[in-house]
């Protein structure tokens, strides 16, 4: 196991971007909040640092927290590649999808759980009686058995599921289900995603969050964007000055470059673009998001290019699957004739100073027209509020929590049916042409600031961790 540093950072710093009644309300939550768990420490237990959301809803829970005042930690379980090619299978059958189409039986269970037994035996002695430990989606709930044991307070955070249980879906849970019983508490970003079989009484609901004083939300303006662009190589802009301001509210220069695939020279940086951000992973659909892209002219009609950026699959350690799909879509795009290649770019970021990653994608999405998320299947979709809280019109799919953030026909357009190519070209087209996407910007924008600012989820914690405070051993189950 390997430990993540956070820098702490004071709640009180979200409250400008609050109402004022928002912002009294978080800071006395706060107070509350290190008072209680005094004495406690926090623990949070992921599959990796970085690469996703969760890492990311991780740096931005402990950097608020420890700013309050309250002890988090958080670990990285050591795992085989065998081990997360079987929790990929358990993440795409939550999803109702095959994936690989493997089995999870008796012999998928002995991987798991020997990759469960040599990490608790590095986690058990860093835990206290009175702590209480946060394991992370399907990766981490084995570790939950032998800490229930000793009476330590055991919460799950499943950010996945379907709105539509199938029996891939159903075949998963029941996989995890000896390792679900024994969390106290398991935690959902949507009430549909909470299985059957699990009781009102062990179930919280905390929609995810941005921090917009992160590296990747923070205001920048438009010569910074267009400096950090031209320094990166994603447009041919002027790379003097290419700088962003880290957690630690220092000034910092962009170092990396990012890989680009792409037809003749650099973009010109008054292209509007097409933008969508997302891992490498077949439900995000990247290929879908070309086919539609190229296939319904978008590119050629509207003048606008596509880029599709995800990580360096190589930084990304728990998903086995990302090398496949993005070598995938390289295929997709060298097989297209050179008119159609020049309306579109893959790009991949650097994945060494996880900061630098995030200011890139910031500006990348500052830079965008419209910002797509053409997800088969989506837990929340991180990216779709950190592109309103910039003010874009969004392009997404109706599926899973896309649906909790986005209004359709007012801060963008959802898709009923994302697997139909044609409908996104035709709206790509309209918002890409259609003076209505900066209203649909400003609206998204202001929904954000309403219902997914980092505050709303640090409350619901410290809500469900002050109510934990007088678990013990007799509530296991």
């Amino acid at each position: 196991m390997r430990h993540v540093e956070v820098t702490p950072a004071a709640p009180d710093r979200l409250g400008p971007l609050l109402r004022p009644e928002r912002a009294r309300e978080l800071l006395a939550l706060a107070e509350r909040a290190r008072a209680s768990l005094a004495g406690r420490v926090i623990w949070n237990v992921s599959s990796t640092a970085g690469g996703g959301g969760v890492a990311e809803m991780l740096h931005q829970f402990l950097r608020y927290a420890l700013g309050a005042g309250v002890d988090c930690r958080w670990v990285v379980l050591d795992g085989t590649r065998p081990f997360f090619a079987v929790t990929k299978r358990i993440h795409n059958r939550l999803h109702g999808v095959p994936g690989d189409g493997g089995p999870l039986g008796d012999e998928e269970r002995a991987v798991y759980q020997g990759v469960m037994d040599a990490n608790v035996t590095e986690l058990e002695p860093l835990i206290g009686h009175d702590d209480v430990v946060i394991l992370h989606d399907p990766q981490t709930i084995g570790l939950a058995p032998p800490l229930r044991t000793r009476g330590i307070t055991v919460v799950w955070r499943c950010h996945i599921g379907d709105d539509e249980p199938n029996a891939l879906s159903e075949e998963a849970w029941a996989f995890l289900r000896p390792w679900i019983d024994q969390a106290q508490v398991s935690v959902f970003s949507r009430s549909s995603y909470v299985p059957g079989w699990m009781g009102p009484g062990r179930v919280a609901i905390i929609p995810p969050a941005i921090d917009p004083l992160s590296p990747k939300n923070q205001p920048l303006d438009g010569e910074t964007v267009l400096a950090i662009l031209g320094r990166v190589g994603i447009v041919g802009a002027e790379p003097a000055g290419a700088a962003f301001v880290t957690t630690d509210d220092e000034l910092r220069p962009i170092e990396h470059r990012v890989d680009v695939l792409r037809e003749g020279d650099t973009l010109a940086p008054d292209v509007p673009t097409l933008v969508q951000i997302s891992r490498w992973d077949r439900l995000k659909d990247m290929g879908g998001v070309l086919r539609a892209f190229v296939e319904g002219r978008v590119g050629h009609d509207t003048g606008a290019h596509l880029l599709l950026v995800g990580p360096d699959v190589g930084g990304v350690s728990d998903d086995p699957e990302g090398r496949e799909v993005f070598d995938e879509c390289v295929a997709m795009w060298r097989a297209l004739p050179p008119a159609d290649r020049a309306t579109a770019s893959l790009v991949t970021l650097p994945m060494e100073d996880l900061q630098e990653n995030a200011a890139i994608v910031n500006a990348t999405q500052r830079h965008s027209a419209v910002i797509a998320q053409k997800s088969l299947k989506e837990g929340f979709g991180l990216t779709v509020a950190e592109g309103m809280w910039k003010g874009r019109a969004i392009l997404a799919s109706a599926v899973g929590g896309i649906r909790d953030q986005v209004r359709d026909g007012v801060d963008g357009i959802l898709l009923p049916d994302p697997t139909d190519l044609a409908a996104f070209a035709e709206a790509a087209r309209a918002l890409l042409g259609d003076g209505r996407a900066a209203s649909m910007g400003a609206s998204g924008q202001e929904r954000v600031r309403e219902e997914f600012l980092a505050d709303r989820s640090l409350m619901r914690w410290m809500e469900l961790l002050d109510g934990l405070k007088g678990s013990t051993t007799a509530d296991a189950s």
